[in-house]
């Protein structure tokens, strides 16, 4: 049985920026149900508080992060960066510990989003990317989903396991 990293806040657990979670989700509910979640906030993972403030990438997304290239900052500065990083190789010390080949992150996080973040001016938009530890992942050839797409992660799960 394949197993699935899921975002801790996606699972219900209070560990976004904002001190929220997210959720439920009917497709999450059975997994868990089955026993295939492992569960991982990479930001908290990675040695930031909850709450905390909304970080983003200013000019760049989670592959110019990991190449060194851009940085993850606060609205004021602060450099969140180092935190960014560890969680997204804890993620990836996870996956490989469990086989995992399918994530399922939160939309439009800085760590997370899968095809979407926030520009890093702070203003809301959004812009085609992907988050530092989904960008890892990725690399790695994990299929990464957002809570937007169950219905595509479910299929990518039944599509690597064999008919019963």
């Amino acid at each position: 049985m394949h197993k699935i990293l899921v975002s801790r806040c996606l699972l219900g657990h209070r560990v976004r920026y904002d001190g929220g979670a997210s959720g439920p989700f009917d497709q999450l509910d059975v997994w868990l149900a089955e026993g295939r979640v492992v569960g991982l906030c990479p930001e908290v993972a990675g040695g930031l508080p909850t709450p905390r403030p909304a970080a983003e990438i200013p000019g760049g997304q989670g592959l110019q992060v990991l190449d060194g290239k851009a940085l993850v900052l606060t609205e004021a500065g602060e450099d969140f960066t180092e935190a960014f990083m560890r969680g997204a190789q804890l993620a990836l010390e996870t996956v490989r510990r469990h086989g995992i080949r399918i994530a399922v992150l939160k939309a439009n996080s800085p760590s997370c989003g899968n095809l979407l973040t926030y520009d890093g001016t702070f203003t809301a938009t959004k812009v085609t990317g992907e988050g530092v530890t989904a960008a890892l992942l990725r690399r790695e050839g994990v299929q990464v989903f957002s809570e937007l797409q169950l219905a595509e992660a479910a299929a990518a799960l039944q599509a690597l396991e064999p008919a019963l």
